[in-house]
């Protein structure tokens, strides 16, 4: 039972894992004066933003009528997995509707101008706004919580379960503080060069993900009829 639930949650950590912004203000925090204090306080900021909401859902997935039988249709989770596939696919339309006209510079937000300036709190607090409170996080962490939370597994492999999810989603922030740790030098060009595509192609790569897991969870929402 824990490794198929593993199985269903690897792929929708991705929407969380490539979340542009984060990938964006991580690279320019550890190209920062101040990169020993702000990667680490990022990392666990957004850590904390993405456990929180998950540990959340899969209290409240435990809530909802437990499935009589094995073999049965899931009502319930289907039509949770059905809500949450459309509010993605909606998001995934007014994402790309906010996307830039051909031949303009991306838009960045204001505040990235400062982060040279950010201490290790200041930097804790933006890893929790950018991870926890942001909707296209929320709807995935719900998936999760009921993936988690409706598999009638114990408690210990809950945890194990959640675990797993939180390290994958945040693994793309976890690696690159890790190895700017280790080799700050050789890193420096390869994260300008990644800061500099990510940005330009920030709404084409997060349209994709949210109508990848969007569609992804509206099979879930159907297999478990």
């Amino acid at each position: 039972m824990l490794g198929t639930v593993i199985g269903e949650l690897l792929p929708i950590t991705l929407a969380i894992a490539i979340s542009p912004m984060a990938l964006i203000s991580v690279i320019l925090m550890l190209l920062s004066p101040n990169a020993r204090r702000t990667g680490p306080g990022f990392l666990l900021g957004w850590t904390v933003g993405i456990a929180v909401p998950l540990i959340i859902f899969v209290f409240f997935a435990g809530l909802l009528p437990a499935h009589e039988s094995s073999d049965g249709p899931n009502v319930t989770r289907a039509i949770v997995q059905f809500v949450l596939a459309a509010l993605l696919l909606l998001l995934a339309a007014a994402q790309w509707r906010r996307r830039p006209k051909p031949g303009a510079d991306p838009a960045l937000p204001k505040w990235m101008a400062a982060i040279d300036s950010f201490g290790f709190g200041r930097a804790f607090g933006l890893g929790i706004l950018l991870s926890g409170p942001r909707p296209k996080n929320l709807l995935v962490a719900a998936s999760a919580g009921v993936t988690i939370g409706g598999a009638g597994m114990s408690v210990s492999a809950e945890a194990i379960a959640m675990a797993v999810f939180v390290v994958c989603a945040a693994s793309t922030v976890l690696i690159p503080v890790i190895a700017f740790a280790v080799a700050s030098d050789r890193l420096r060009a390869p994260l300008e060069t990644l800061h500099s595509w990510l940005a330009r192609e920030n709404v084409v790569i997060t349209t994709l993900l949210l109508l990848v897991i969007g569609v992804l969870m509206l099979g879930k929402g159907i297999a478990a009829l």
